[in-house]
């Protein structure tokens, strides 16, 4: 299985289904903030910056893939893109947490994006904060939409480690098969 595993960077449609996910991801926060009115936080314009990381990432994989450079410039992306967004949704649900139990945590207004890269600038209808992180207005099964985000980039990770370590692994096989 592992072999298997190791192929499927040297062919398209699997980056392109990475990035397919990504956008879709994208399009349900845009589902839930326009049509159902949920007011995402700054932590959740990370995290779809996160999601941005991953699509980009796919992109990358799927025309790239049959070159060595872009291929790991890929991985890289998807590595540290699905890192940095499971750890903000972990910092989310921590901070839902302490709200729930009676504490007080707000984030800030205004998201830190470098100055080169004003994204709440350029694209505010993604980009731009609008609501206060620590509010639990959408629940699924029980649990927060962080919550849920935090199981979606940690299955990110997971996979990204997998493929790599089995690019790492020797084979019997040209990959390029």
């Amino acid at each position: 299985m592992f072999a298997a595993v190791s192929r499927l960077p040297f062919k398209a449609w699997p980056w392109l289904l990475m990035s397919a996910l990504a956008g879709a991801l994208l399009i349900a926060a845009l589902y839930f903030q326009y049509i159902m009115g949920l007011a995402p936080c700054m932590m959740c314009v990370y995290q779809r910056f996160a999601i941005c990381g991953i699509l980009l990432s796919g992109l990358v994989g799927a025309f790239g893939c049959q070159q060595a450079l872009l291929r790991w410039l890929a991985y890289i992306g998807w590595l540290v893109s699905s890192g940095w967004g499971l750890k903000i949704a972990h910092d989310q649900v921590l901070e839902e947490q302490l709200v729930q139990s009676g504490g007080f945590s707000s984030c800030g207004i205004f998201p830190d994006f470098p100055a080169w890269l004003p994204l709440h600038e350029w694209i505010p209808a993604l980009f731009k904060p609008t609501g206060m992180c620590g509010e639990v207005v959408w629940t699924f099964l029980g649990y927060s939409m962080p919550f849920w985000m935090r199981i979606t980039f940690a299955l990110f990770f997971i996979a990204g480690l997998v493929v790599i370590a089995s690019q790492l692994k020797k084979h019997k096989y040209n990959p390029y098969d």
